[in-house]
C-alpha cells in the first residue's frame, strides 16, 4: 500500500517542522508509520529531534533526488523555502510519478511577521495557495490586528476551495482534520486523471461539449497543464513569481522586496 504523501510549502522560519510534529503527535494512528524527508539545502534545526524516521532530499539540476521511504504509511516532505515553489512541484510531480506515489495534500505555512514586512512575500504566497489544500497563518506575534485581518480577508476574497486557519502555539486546533486525504486545491497538476485538452488541425482549442465538432474532423486531446508550469517557446514561465531568496535576503537587511522570478 503506498503511502498518504503531504508537501510542505513555506519560507525558512516559518514553523513548518514545528507544525509538522504536532500534526505527526496527535493527527496520527499509534500504528502509523510516518516519514519526513527534508531538503538538504537548509541547515538542522533544533525542531527536527521531534520528527520522526527523517532523510534528506537533493536539488539536482531541476529534478528531485531522493530515496523514497519504504514501509511509511505517511510522507512529509517539505521543500526548499528559499527556492522557486513552482520548479519544485513540477520536479516532484515527475517523482511521484517516478515512484508511483500520489500526492495527497499540499500545506502551505505563511510567515506572518515576514510578509507583513515584505508585501511581494504576500503575491508569492498566493502562487503557493493556488496549489495548496490547506493554508497555515503562523507567526502572528507582534503582527497588529487589522494586517492579519487584512490578510484573512485577501485570501477569503478569491473563495479558494482550501482550509485557511491561524495557528496558535504551534499547533493547529484539529490535526487530523488537516491530514484528511481529501484533494482542496484549485490546481489540477496533481489530479489523478487531468482534464484533458482539445485542439484541432490548426492548432486552435475546442470544447467538444460546447461546440459541434464534424464527425471527420480529427482533435488531439493532450493534458491541461497547469498555468503556473506553463513555459513560452525560450523556456521562461509564462507566469513568472517573486523571487523569495532575494525577499529573505531584502527582509535580513532591511530593505523592500524584489521582482518576479523566471524559475529554472
Amino acid at each position: 500500500m503506498q503511502p498518504l504523501v503531504y508537501l510542505f510549502l513555506g519560507v525558512p522560519g516559518s514553523g513548518r517542522r514545528e507544525i509538522l510534529t504536532d500534526l505527526v503527535a496527535d493527527g496520527l494512528a499509534a500504528d502509523d508509520t510516518p516519514a519526513v524527508l527534508l531538503p538538504d539545502e537548509e541547515p538542522e534545526n533544533p525542531a527536527d529531534a521531534g520528527l520522526p524516521r527523517t532523510a534528506r532530499w537533493r536539488w539536482d539540476e531541476g529534478t528531485i533526488a531522493a530515496e523514497c521511504p519504504r514501509d511509511v504509511s505517511h510522507l512529509f516532505i517539505l521543500t526548499a523555502g528559499r527556492r522557486n515553489p513552482v520548479d519544485q512541484l513540477e520536479a516532484f510531480k515527475t517523482w511521484f510519478a517516478a515512484h508511483r506515489l500520489e500526492l495527497t495534500r499540499v500545506i502551505c505555512v505563511v510567515h506572518g511577521q515576514v510578509a507583513a514586512r515584505q508585501p511581494t512575500l504576500v503575491t508569492w504566497y498566493d502562487v503557493c495557495v493556488h496549489f495548496s489544500d490547506v493554508v497555515l497563518l503562523h507567526r502572528r506575534e507582534g503582527l497588529e490586528n487589522k494586517w492579519v485581518s487584512g490578510l484573512l480577508r485577501h485570501l477569503e476574497e478569491q473563495r479558494l476551495p482550501c482550509i485557511l486557519e491561524l495557528v496558535k502555539a504551534g499547533r493547529v486546533r484539529n490535526p487530523a482534520l488537516i491530514l484528511e486525504p481529501q484533494a482542496r486545491r484549485v490546481s489540477q497538476a496533481f489530479d489523478p486523471e487531468p482534464e484533458w485538452v482539445f485542439t484541432n488541425a490548426e492548432g486552435e482549442e475546442v470544447d467538444p461539449e460546447e461546440e459541434p465538432v464534424d464527425d471527420d474532423e480529427e482533435l488531439t486531446a493532450t493534458p491541461a497543464e497547469d498555468p503556473f508550469f506553463e513555459r513560452r517557446s525560450g523556456g521562461r514561465r509564462v507566469r513568472e513569481i517573486p523571487d523569495v531568496a532575494a525577499i529573505l535576503d531584502a527582509d535580513a537587511t532591511g530593505q523592500p522586496g524584489a521582482g518576479p522570478s523566471a524559475g529554472s
